[in-house]
């Protein structure tokens, strides 16, 4: 049976495209008050940046940064189901061949420094939603996702989280400078140290 679950981008070039969620059972949702919350934070930011979006689902976020004019966006999903539903919004989304949303199927931990390897000399913006670790398998999830980031190079980092997970001051370069919190779900925004 079809799933009939759908998103709708609402600011940009995209306004009113519907983009179709996975199951619910195996991917969550970014909720529309959170997204808001995060397009009106980077604002300033997303103009020309590569815009990536780790556990991506069906690519909501990374749509919606290339909708108000990031130059790329990429999101990368790892269960199979949600990839195909995330390669079928970007298909719609990217016109003429222009791949400007690049849906990827594979792991987050082994993509994502790739990504920022080719696109070294860009603006680069990573939002990080893993599955909340009280579910089954991703206990750890936010220890796992804090020692890849240790390692990357990228300007701004934006991490969706349990709202009872505390986050790190610092990891690696980034230093945490805003959280916003949401009921269960808190946004916490690391800059780059310089």
């Amino acid at each position: 049976m079809k799933n009939n679950l759908t998103t709708t981008i609402t600011s940009g070039k995209f306004k009113g495209k519907k983009l179709s969620l996975p199951s619910l059972s195996t991917t969550r949702s970014t909720k529309s008050i959170v997204k808001e919350s995060v397009f009106n934070s980077l604002q300033g930011e997303i103009y020309g940046s590569v815009f990536i979006e780790l556990f991506g689902g069906s690519g909501l976020m990374a749509a919606t940064a290339v909708s108000n004019y990031a130059k790329k966006g990429y999101a990368i999903e790892l269960d199979r189901a949600a990839f195909n539903s995330l390669r079928e919004n970007f298909s719609r989304l990217n016109d003429d061949g222009n791949e400007i949303l690049v849906a990827l199927h594979g792991d987050t931990f082994e993509l994502t420094p790739k990504i920022l390897v080719q696109n070294i000399e860009q603006k680069t913006i990573l939002y990080a939603d893993p599955p909340f670790d009280i579910r089954d398998g991703f206990s750890g999830i936010y220890e796992k996702l804090y020692k890849m980031l240790e390692k990357l190079e990228a300007n701004i980092v934006v991490i969706e989280h349990i709202s009872s997970h505390k986050p790190s001051q610092n990891i690696g370069k980034f230093a945490l400078y805003k959280s916003r919190k949401f009921g269960n779900t808190t946004l916490s925004y690391y800059t780059k140290c310089i």
